[in-house]
């Protein structure tokens, strides 16, 4: 393996960048919701459907198996020509039918190959156990700096050259992660012949009560972070903001994720990460419920998405460094998917049941109000999650 391929701070810019253009183009599909409804007449259902597929997809744990069983680099190289491959085949989209294959199904391929599970799983072979959470925040940090980054600058794509134009820029844009692939590490080159010690693996985290609990706490983060992204935009316009201060304020969710993810990923290396995560979900539900009681304004909105966006994705960092505390690292890529699965199924509740509502009520309220719920749901399950290390893994070192 090349010298730089060992480097911690190379890979995790490296891995940073990845996940920064990967998430940055995902965060911006939300803003094409108006303007595919108005031009195609695709509703919000649709739409909120094909963004569910897209996550759930995005969800499967199959790339963080092959990354972990072979190549995280070459699993990256395949997802960023299908990313590509995507965003230009939605240029030609014409209906329904195109959106749910294009949006959701061949961009969520392309997303898993290119996400956290892949790339964390990748760092944490790289970073020691103590640095471990930190190192995950940085490249949570950096993929939350994609959402400022390219909210903006798709919606001025959007603006100045139309729908169409904007998915072939966002092609374009896709194939930069081809590149900072190149930085990531080898495999460890231990082989685990048939994947009996991944099966064990499997089954011991089965048995985990903390690790079923993480599973259902970070069910309740995607839940938020589908349904804010795909229709807190839409929902600004309804009332009575414009598309721009709507933009705007998704794109504060990505600058101040920034700090977020850095800070939670360093409360995660310095105190328990349980208690971190339930107060993490715990202030979620103040600033939502804040969001729901006073008047929607320009103000209120952008405040709303900074402070949310501090809370945004600092899940990731301390849950998959929990991961990692539990069973170590060697499988980090396939334990660490099974609790993004649970994340994604979240995550297509919030973006399908968000457009459902609305299409039959003509309102979001019931689903804000559900997100405020489960926040507190969630602050309580990581209050109870068993944080001890797997018994396998006790005496061993998590390396």
């Amino acid at each position: 393996m090349p010298h730089w391929r060992k480097n911690p701070v190379v890979v995790v810019l490296a891995g940073g960048l990845i996940v920064l253009i990967s998430m940055g183009l995902r965060q911006s599909f939300g803003i094409f919701m108006q303007p595919l409804g108005c031009v195609l007449g695709i509703d919000r259902e649709s739409f909120g459907l094909a963004i569910a597929i897209q996550n759930l997809v995005l969800g499967l744990p199959l790339a963080g198996y092959l990354a972990d069983r072979f190549s995280a680099r070459q699993v990256v190289f395949g997802g960023a020509l299908l990313y590509a491959l995507a965003m230009s085949l939605m240029s030609q989209v014409a209906g329904p039918p195109g959106l749910l294959l294009v949006l959701g199904l061949l961009t969520g391929v392309a997303q898993s190959a290119t996400t956290y599970v892949v790339v964390l799983g990748a760092v944490g072979r790289i970073v020691s156990p103590q640095r471990r959470a930190s190192a995950f925040g940085v490249v949570t940090g950096l993929g939350s700096f994609g959402l400022f980054l390219m909210v903006p600058l798709a919606n001025h794509w959007l603006l100045q050259g139309g729908w169409g134009w904007a998915f072939e820029a966002l092609a374009w844009t896709a194939l930069l992660m081809l590149f900072a692939a190149l930085f990531l590490p080898d495999p460890d080159g231990r082989q685990d012949a048939g994947g009996q010690e991944l099966r064990a693996m499997l089954r011991i985290a089965a048995g985990h009560r903390g690790y079923l609990l993480l599973i259902g706490g970070f069910f309740v983060c995607g839940f938020h972070v589908a349904f804010i992204a795909t229709h807190l935009p839409a929902y600004a316009v309804d009332m009575g903001l414009d598309r721009t201060t709507a933009g705007h304020a998704l794109a504060l969710i990505g600058l101040f994720n920034i700090l977020g993810s850095l800070l939670f990923g360093w409360l995660g290396d310095r105190y328990r990460k349980k208690y971190v995560l339930s107060w993490l979900y715990g202030l979620r539900a103040v600033v939502i419920g804040g969001f729901l009681v006073i008047p929607l304004s320009e103000t209120t909105a952008l405040v709303f998405g900074a402070l949310i966006g501090v809370f945004w994705l600092a899940t990731v960092p301390v849950t998959s460094g929990m991961v990692g505390q539990l069973f170590g690292a060697r499988y980090l890529g396939t334990l660490y998917g099974v609790v993004f699965l649970g994340h994604q199924c979240g995550a297509f509740l919030g973006a399908w049941w968000g457009g459902h509502v609305f299409e039959s009520t003509g309102s979001y309220a019931v689903v804000w109000w559900a997100a405020l719920g489960l926040s507190v749901l969630a602050a309580a399950l990581h209050g109870m999650i068993d944080d001890r290390p797997a018994p396998a893994m006790r005496g061993a070192s998590a390396a």
